[in-house]
């Protein structure tokens, strides 16, 4: 291979996590790397205890201030072919750059290369992350990705490898008011470029309470969905009118944040009883029966319970409608 790869890695007071971090990168089987790590302003000292003898490790301040900031400034200083993301406080399995670069090489039609997760915490791991880890693990062509984008990011963050040019043409990370990482994918997706994963899992990625994605508003749950919502509406729906499967919270939500963006609503769908011939914000409320008599507009499936996506999808498709072209699942 012998083709160099930039790991941009952000850090803002790294703890007892930066360490193991940063050693998971530089014993990686494929040696030919740089180590961006950008110090975003910290003052844990966990960076000055870094063992820093290792050449390919270059530790430069964030010029700027925050994560979007940071991932630029580490970006602009990246002199690989492959500019690869990581965090400071999760593993990456020692082949890991080895098998995402080898993946790119057999796919040059791949722009960003993911990875397969495993997610894992000193308090343990709730159902809810398993049920994650194991969509985020099942998600992995580009054919996959670019159907199920709207569920959430499909791609865990710290686990992309960019061809260089195909970040750079997408102008790096912007900061909108939703999360960078899924905006980021998002704007690919948009693009018309194509993401896909390995099987392998590659990256162990640590869940804790201190994590930027629990503590900052920026990762809520409303602004995920303004990011659907705009996205949808610029680059997936092409005016097509929409119906929203749920008239549950989710898809009240969804139907604000696509109302916002100029989307044209229909109606709801719904299987409660007590909503099923009522009205929710001004539009009617229809049984799912209804789903076979739509021709022309979309099917929005807001509906996130446990297994939900895995009966309606089946209920859609035995009734000749099929997903990415008839319905998309945003939930």
């Amino acid at each position: 291979m012998d083709r160099l790869v930039s790991v941009v890695m952000p850090v803002r007071n790294g703890g007892a996590h930066l360490a193991g971090a940063v050693a998971s990168i530089l014993t990686q089987t494929y040696a030919d790397i740089e180590l961006l790590l950008i110090d975003d302003h910290s003052n844990d000292g966990a960076i000055a205890s870094l063992d820093d003898v290792d050449h390919r490790l270059k530790i430069v301040r964030n010029a700027g201030s925050g994560l979007v900031a940071a991932l630029n400034f580490g970006i602009e200083r990246a002199n690989g072919q492959y500019i690869a993301r990581m965090d400071a406080d999760d593993i990456a399995m020692p082949a890991r750059l080895e098998t995402q670069i080898s993946y790119l090489d057999a796919h040059p039609e791949i722009d960003i290369c993911g990875a397969c997760v495993e997610i894992f915490s000193s308090e343990g791991i709730r159902a809810g992350n398993l049920r994650y880890q194991r969509w985020l693990n099942s998600v992995r062509t580009p054919e996959e990705i670019h159907r199920r984008i709207f569920v959430e990011s499909p791609m865990p963050h710290p686990s992309a490898v960019f061809r260089s040019r195909a970040i750079k043409a997408l102008g790096g990370y912007r900061d909108r008011g939703w999360p960078e990482d899924y905006d980021l994918f998002l704007r690919a997706d948009a693009a018309g470029m194509k993401m896909g994963k390995p099987p392998q899992v590659l990256l162990r990625w640590r869940d804790h309470e201190q994590r930027l994605t629990r503590t900052d508003p920026v990762y809520d749950l409303p602004r995920f969905q303004a990011a659907k919502a705009h996205f949808l509406v610029q680059h997936r729906l092409n005016g097509r009118g929409v119906i929203i499967w749920g008239a549950g919270k989710t898809g009240r939500q969804m139907h604000d944040v696509l109302r916002d963006e100029g989307a044209h609503i229909i109606g709801f769908i719904d299987v409660h009883p007590r909503r099923i011939g009522g009205r929710k914000r001004g539009l009617p409320v229809w049984p799912m029966q209804y789903a076979q008599t739509i021709k022309d507009n979309w099917i929005l499936v807001a509906v996130g319970a446990a297994g939900a996506r895995e009966e309606i999808g089946e209920w859609l498709e035995r009734r000749n409608k099929h997903e990415g072209i008839d319905y998309l699942f945003v939930a």
